[in-house]
Formats: structure tokens, sequence, C-alpha cells
């Protein structure tokens, strides 16, 4: 008995950048880009592709695949670090798009973790109320902050969306559990900055653009230490063998860290979901878009024990497991 996920959904935006492409706009290479990063061609979101826009429509997606209205929906909670505003919520404009009258809806700040973070609360929310259906969505247009001449950051970031309809189950599949971790000392190695503040008493005076900057090197070095910790330490907590899991969705970074998360954790390469040659790094839409491209393609069976983790800006990051 537990939280399961009932329907899921997703958007990518219409416009292909390509890594040919991007030889025209910054400094690089479609080789440089395959050999570090493993990306082929990202989305990048056209007029009107908004953050919120995407999100409703991965959302409206999930809602049909789940047999559910928008009007059963109790809550929507929306990870993502590329809001269309700052007040209100995207997800508050979500709701207002999909009709969810009867939700409650906000944004949640947890970078590439948005998603898991999200179904944790999720989980807890239906835990304590079984009629209860949450819509949890990743969703960002990373493409507006961006700095379109920074090689290291414009060749991995993209726009996207995923969603998931979340209820209660009285059968023996749902959620089993979560690891969820943050540290606040390293933000400096991922961070982007908020717009420059209008009482100059509050300057940061480093602010020099809202957007992301990152040292890739030593992101490199904690992501793929961090989310191996927060696996093993799952399947510790939960009792639950490597060897019993049947898909492995990690957040879709570069394929770098995917294959050396991958060696660390000795996972079987066929068990691992990859989607990053297609979409590059959508943050907190990563695993939901990556999840319904497995779900959609029949590559989840009903029972399967599910395998998430994620590891963001913040730093946040964790591991979820589901029995499908």
């Amino acid at each position: 008995m537990g939280t399961v996920v009932l329907g899921t959904g997703s958007c990518l935006p219409g416009k292909i950048l390509t890594n040919v492409d991007l030889e025209s706009i910054v400094e690089t290479n479609d080789e440089w880009i395959r050999s570090r990063t493993g990306i082929e061609e990202r989305r990048i979101a056209g007029k009107g592709e908004y953050t919120y826009k995407i999100a409703a429509d991965a959302a409206k997606k999930a809602l049909a695949a789940a047999g559910v209205s928008a009007s059963e929906i109790g809550l929507v909670v929306l990870g993502t670090i590329s809001s269309h505003m700052l007040m209100p919520s995207s997800a508050c404009f979500v709701q207002n798009e999909i009709g969810a009258v009867n939700a409650f809806s906000y944004d949640l700040n947890a970078a590439c973790s948005g998603f898991l973070y999200g179904l944790d609360l999720a989980d807890k929310y239906i835990k304590d109320d079984h009629s209860m259906k949450v819509l949890v969505i990743g969703a960002e247009t990373l493409s507006g902050r961006l700095d379109w001449k920074d090689r290291n950051t414009c060749i991995l970031f993209a726009d996207g969306a995923g969603a998931a309809v979340c209820g209660y189950s009285e059968s023996d599949r749902g959620v089993i559990g979560s690891k969820l971790l943050s540290d606040g000392s390293l933000w400096k190695l991922l961070h982007m900055h908020a717009p420059k503040s209008y009482n100059p008493d509050l300057l940061v005076e480093e602010n020099d653009g809202t957007f992301i900057q990152m040292e890739g090197k030593e992101v490199f070095k904690h992501a793929v230490r961090a989310m191996e910790d927060s696996v093993r330490g799952l399947l510790k907590k939960e009792n639950v063998d490597l060897d019993s899991i049947d898909i492995f969705i990690p957040h879709q970074a570069n394929i770098r860290i995917l294959n050396n998360l991958i060696d660390r954790l000795k996972v079987p390469r066929s068990k691992v979901f990859i989607n990053v040659s297609k979409y590059g790094n959508t943050s907190a839409a990563s695993i939901p878009i990556a999840l319904d491209e497995a779900n959609s393609s029949g590559m989840i069976s009903k029972g399967d024990t599910v395998l998430f983790c994620s590891f963001g800006g913040g730093f946040t990051w964790g591991a979820t497991l589901i029995k499908w």
C-alpha cells in the first residue's frame, strides 16, 4: 500500500539545437561536445513556450495517461529554477492552464533534484490523505538562463518538461522510500544569481548576471560520489539489493557523470535509461522526461522496481525507489 504513479507525460520544445549549430554561437565543435558530454542535440524553447506552458502541456498528457481529471488534483508541485515569474509561481500558472480548480500549488527550487524532492512531498501528502492526488512536475527553460558565450554551460543545459500524477493504491506497489540530502556550503560551484537588487544596500557585488555558473570539474567529483552514496544509503535503509532493481533512471547530467556512476555502482547498462544525447541537461525536467519515455515505450512493467537518483545546485541530491 502506498503512493503510486498513475500516469506520466512530457513536453519538449519544437526547436532542436545541434552541436553543429552551436559552432556558430560559441567556440566549440561537435566532436568536443560529444566526447565530453555525450550530448548530440538539445531542445530550445521558442516563442510562447514559457516554463509554465510546457509544464502544463506535460501535465495534461500525464492526466490523460492516468485517466484523472484536473479537478481531482489536490496539489500541483513544480520543480524549476527557471520559473516564468518570481511571483506568482509557475505552479499557479499551470493550475490555471489545466483547470485544477481544487488544488493548491507551489514551485520547488532544488535545481536538478526538484522532481525527486517533489515526489517525496507527494508521497507524504498522499500517505496523510489517501484520497489526495498530486501532480508533480519538473520544467525548465534554461536557454533563458545561460551565458551563450560560456561554452562550459551553454552546451549542456536545455529546455523541457515532464510530469507525473500520483495517487494512493491498496496494492503492494508504490514509493518504497527516498534519501534526500543537501549541502549549502558548496553553492559557489553551481549557482545562478537573482536579478540585481533595487536596494543598493542589498546589492551582491559579484552578481554579473542571472545565468548559470558552474565549476564543471568540481561538480563532477561531488556529483558522482554524492549520487553513489545516496543510492547505496537508500538501498541499505530499505533493505533492497541492487540486483533487484529492474530499471535505473538517473538525472541526465552528462555522459561522463553517468558512465562513472554506472561503473561505481556496477549496474548493468541494460538496466539504465539514458537519453542525454537527445535532450541535454534539463535540470528538474530531466528525470520526469526520462521516466515518461521509459514508461510510454513499455520499458517499465507493473511490479518493476525503479530507482531514481539526481544531483543539482545547492548542492541538492538524493535517490528514490518505487515499485511500479
